[in-house]
């Protein structure tokens, strides 16, 4: 009986040291959340409504040409419905309130582009602003949904970890380190005064960039390159992560944005960074 109370005390102990040391163990950063996004010509699958936070977007491009999905946070009230009706003039800048968030930018058909962001609580429209092959903004032929960003409590995941980072300003793009070939994680972030896109082409064998704008003007045939993703336009202050599996060719990275003084594509101004992965 002596020895059957004595063991009494310990079995005490080994429970408090056992929810102690149960206590003490962080618990588990939150995950990021996932948006899936299927482009086609001309529409885009998605769900309704999506959590606030850190989000990996993946987007599907099942259409015969280039997509991509912008995000546009619409305030005041206004609807995806608002939002065409007021771009129909493709010369009037966008309304005041439609702010212009970064989303993938386009990949090839059966491609699969990237980005993850912060989203903000708040009512959205996915659209898109290719205009090839037609010259007239996708989202003008139908390719406009919204989205519902509902505010999620709790902590936000933490941000990818990148080893590029490359800032946005007019007119030029200032990348952290040089690129080399492989995968990299590279967080975009807008730092000029005017909205700013990253997109990454990897020119076909022996074409230029000059092929390049001559295709766009006039899309007969294959392009001449090949769509790599990047972010959509994001405003001031805008900042976005995507990663990019680079191998051996010539590339660019361009902003396609018109300016804000006088409606030239940024790539006009110079907003074009030619760079060779050996």
């Amino acid at each position: 009986m002596t020895r059957h109370l004595s063991r009494t005390p310990l079995l005490v102990v080994t429970v408090l040291a056992m929810a102690c040391t149960a206590k003490e163990q962080p618990a588990a950063p939150p995950a990021i959340r996932n948006l899936a996004i299927t482009a086609t010509n001309y529409a885009f699958e998605a769900p309704d409504t999506i959590p606030s936070g850190m989000t990996a977007i993946a987007m599907l491009n099942k259409g015969p040409g280039f997509h991509h999905a912008q995000l546009v946070r619409l305030d005041s009230g206004k609807t995806a419905k608002d939002l065409g009706d007021a771009m129909k003039d493709p010369m009037k800048p966008p309304p005041v309130w439609a702010t212009f968030v970064p989303g993938p930018n386009p990949v090839d058909p059966g491609s699969t582009a990237n980005e993850t962001i912060d989203l903000a609580a708040g009512n959205y429209a996915i659209i898109c602003l290719v205009d090839i092959p037609e010259h007239k903004p996708h989202f003008a032929l139908g390719m406009i949904r919204p989205l519902v960003v509902t505010q999620s409590t709790g902590p936000s995941a933490a941000a990818p970890t990148a080893d590029v980072s490359i800032a946005l300003s007019d007119y030029k793009f200032i990348i952290s380190t040089p690129l080399t070939a492989g995968r990299h994680v590279i967080e975009v972030s807008n730092s000029g005064p005017q909205p700013h896109e990253l997109f990454v082409l990897k020119l076909a064998a022996g074409k230029t960039l000059d092929d390049f704008g001559k295709w766009m003007a006039k899309p007969v045939g294959p392009p001449p390159g090949v769509a790599m993703g990047g972010i959509s336009t994001g405003m001031p202050g805008a900042k976005a992560w995507f990663s990019v599996d680079l191998t051996p060719g010539d590339y660019a990275l361009i902003c396609f944005v018109p300016d804000a003084k006088d409606g030239k594509s940024h790539i006009e101004h110079g907003m074009v960074q030619p760079f060779k992965i050996g």
